[in-house]
């Protein structure tokens, strides 16, 4: 059921590849409830993704861009506007690769080259897709930015390796430029720590599928599914939650809350 709850908004979501993806949910779930918006992801990605069916599905225009290049992202805003016929209320952040978990390298023998390119595309990238929009006074008054996040970023998760590093980066510039955006013009950054969700990015962290049940079992209400965080996001982006700036907002079931579930013990 629909309630029109982004109606007459514009968005931009980045990062869907294919129906596993969060973003994929996000984007649907955007579109239902009123919204018009434009789907990016980068130009390699787009060649692998199944992007293009979700655009028909959405009636949505595809912009391919780096998100780790200035002038790709200018131009990606500038044609958002163009296409959506005006300023942007809402942005997904959703973006995430890192070459040394594909490669298998430790995280005691990271390859910083490797590690570098991480940080740029899985954090920095965040921080570029808001400077862009800030200088290009691009976002509407009461707008919402988010990016998805995950708890390693505040706890040893050990096969999270590089991510949760850059999970931390991301954490920081939601709060220090949702300061800067919330005195511009009353737009609101805030990440989304959420379960692990079976996606294609998700699904290559090693021993995945192992922890996906230990933190089902250790979340009273179970992991969140895409589709629950695709319903949290357009919550975020209405104008429900004008008040929320600068959070780190958990969406898991309650396991950033647990100490010890005596199921996960066997008792």
């Amino acid at each position: 059921m629909a309630y029109d709850l982004l109606k007459g908004k514009r968005g931009i979501i980045f990062g869907a590849l294919d129906d596993k993806s969060i973003a994929w949910a996000v984007a649907e779930k955007c579109v239902e409830e009123g919204a018009q918006i434009t789907l990016t992801n980068a130009p390699v990605a787009l060649r692998f993704g199944q992007i293009n069916e979700l655009a028909e599905k959405l009636n949505a225009k595809v912009i391919p861009a780096d998100a780790t290049s200035m002038e790709d992202l200018q131009n990606l805003i500038t044609e958002s506007m163009e296409i959506l016929g005006g300023k942007i209320d809402f942005i997904l952040h959703s973006i995430g690769m890192s070459i040394n978990v594909r490669k298998k390298k430790e995280y005691t023998g990271l390859n910083y080259d490797w590690h570098h390119k991480t940080l740029d595309i899985s954090a920095m990238s965040f921080h570029r897709v808001m400077q862009t929009a800030y200088e290009m006074d691009a976002i509407n008054d009461w707008g919402s930015i988010l990016a998805l996040t995950y708890i390693a970023s505040q706890r040893i998760f050990p096969d999270y390796n590089e991510m949760a590093d850059a999970k931390s980066l991301l954490e920081s510039y939601a709060r220090s430029f949702g300061y800067h955006f919330a005195k511009k013009n009353k737009t609101r950054v805030n990440t989304i720590s959420q379960s692990p969700t079976i996606t294609t990015a998700g699904s290559g962290v090693k021993g995945f599928d192992d922890f996906f049940g230990y933190a089902d079992q250790m979340s009273p209400l179970g992991n969140a599914s895409a589709e629950a965080c695709a319903n949290y996001c357009v919550m975020m982006f209405s104008d429900m939650t004008r008040s929320v700036t600068m959070q780190n907002l958990y969406h898991d079931g309650g396991f950033s809350k647990m100490g010890m579930e005596p199921a996960v013990l066997g008792k």
